[in-house]
């Protein structure tokens, strides 16, 4: 005959069963985050990364955030200004920067990185031109 469990086992089960998700949303949750990833410079619809979850879009941000601590769209603008970081190092145009990254706008773009570096991109560019000399 199995042993009931006590209060402390219950409340336990019972959280678990609220914080943690099922093991496959976290599968779907880094699946969606290598679609991401791979296809960085594209414009990438919060739709179109959510079905690449498998989940609706309002559940699979809501589950994404669960697993990594940020929403889809501030881990991509994140993955977006590294990467443009590599870019401007490396002495590629601020313009082809811009359009490599997944931006449509230039402005769009400047604001952005701005926003996550404090640097606007040509200053970062040349900041990082004068420590490699």
């Amino acid at each position: 005959m199995p042993k009931s469990k006590t209060y402390f086992e219950q409340q336990v089960d019972k959280i678990s069963k609220e914080v943690f998700q099922p093991k496959y949303y976290y599968i779907q949750a880094r699946q969606s985050k290598a679609f991401m990833e791979e296809n960085l410079s594209e414009k990438i619809e919060l739709n179109r990364i959510a079905a690449a979850a498998f989940m609706s879009r309002f559940h699979y941000i809501r589950i994404f955030k669960q697993v990594y601590g940020v929403t889809p769209r501030e881990y991509l603008k994140g993955l977006r200004i590294n990467k443009a970081k590599e870019l401007l190092k490396q002495g590629l145009s601020v313009t082809q920067v811009c359009f490599d990254v997944g931006y449509e706008s230039l402005p769009t773009f400047s604001n952005a990185f701005k926003k996550g570096t404090g640097h606007s991109p040509s200053a970062y560019q040349e900041l990082n031109k004068s420590n490699q000399e």
